[in-house]
């Protein structure tokens, strides 16, 4: 396998020629890796090796202020305890803030998206849809107000696709989701476009991630034409969940993974994400364990889930800690 690099990269501005396989995990550096995202990490890695492809990393750091002081640094050493090897440098998705610009410039250009100046408060008593409130359209035609972000517009007609896992799935993106943010008032891109533009630059083709970012998959697809781009193909794993049902996050301080004797958390996901390993598996080392793991993975197992039960941590899990307010 290609060793990974702890050493920062900008994101690849050329497209591959060849249409090899290219995943990527993203996670954003609000926090220390927890379980849930191990999963992801874990699904995309070995379907990325076992179609002989490649496997980037990209640490999503385009939103500072919920930026925790050295979560990347974290991130990264975490990875490269439990034995993930990615190809090429760590990307940074700041470094390609110029190609965001560019793109948010080419939409403007083409008429696609507006200056809205509502507030919280105008958007209080809206109704909600997968992505949060549903934009009504109140500055469609135009606004008054000095400090502004940038909504796309968006259509009715239904955004379909077909996730590998989860099978058919289609949005009325205006109706169900409306207009929606691509540069925020504090003039940094918002999360859908800079993606969408990454996903681009990196040549990315499927893209393994978990199943509560399956709503934001249509606004993506609806980027992606309005921008020229090709659509990756999806696959969208379970979720963990806690003892109470709700999703295991960093906003809602799950545990971090252990760095000591990472080899029984492995083992764990490995279980989680229903690839049946042996008990004496856990007693392995990391190389031992990831061979085991791509040669036995199959993710068609989870097709159709939407949860899994992240169970009691394995020893040596650790909470996170709270950041001040």
């Amino acid at each position: 396998m290609p060793n990974g690099s702890s050493e920062t990269g900008t994101i690849a501005t050329d497209k591959p020629e060849s249409k090899a396989y290219i995943g990527r995990f993203a996670p954003s550096p609000t926090g220390p890796l927890h379980f849930g995202s191990l999963l992801a990490a874990v699904a995309s890695y070995l379907e990325a090796r076992r179609r002989h492809g490649q496997w980037l990393v990209r640490i999503e750091d385009i939103d500072p202020p919920r930026e925790e002081p050295g979560a990347i640094a974290a991130i990264v050493k975490a990875l490269e305890i439990y034995g993930f090897e990615w190809d090429g440098p760590y990307q940074l998705q700041s470094k390609s803030n110029a190609e965001h610009k560019l793109a948010l410039q080419t939409l403007r250009e083409r008429g696609f998206v507006y200056r809205c100046g509502c507030s919280r408060r105008d958007l209080a008593s809206v109704a909600i849809g997968p992505g949060g409130p549903i934009y009504p359209g109140y500055c469609r035609e135009g606004t008054s107000a000095e400090e502004t972000a940038l909504r796309v517009r968006t259509t009715n007609e239904p955004i379909e696709f077909t996730d590998r896992l989860q099978g058919k799935q289609a949005q009325q993106i205006e109706s169900e989701c409306g207009d929606f943010i691509v540069r925020r008032r504090d003039r940094l891109i918002a999360y859908h476009l800079a993606v969408v533009v990454d996903d681009h630059l990196s040549g990315i083709n499927e893209i393994v991630r978990g199943v509560d970012l399956m709503d934001s998959t249509p606004r993506q697809i609806w980027l992606q034409r309005l921008l020229g781009y090709d659509q990756p193909e999806y696959a969208h794993i379970p979720i963990a969940v806690d003892g109470q049902g709700q999703k295991l996050s960093k906003s809602q301080a799950a545990f971090a993974i252990p760095m000591a004797k990472p080899e029984r958390t492995l083992v764990a996901a490995l279980e989680r994400l229903g690839q049946r390993p042996p008990e004496a598996l856990a007693k392995a080392g990391i190389r031992e364990i990831w061979a085991w793991a791509l040669e036995h993975w199959y993710i068609d197992r989870l097709a159709g889930q939407r949860v899994i039960a992240a169970g009691r941590p394995p020893s040596g899990h650790e909470p996170r800690r709270q950041k001040r307010q």
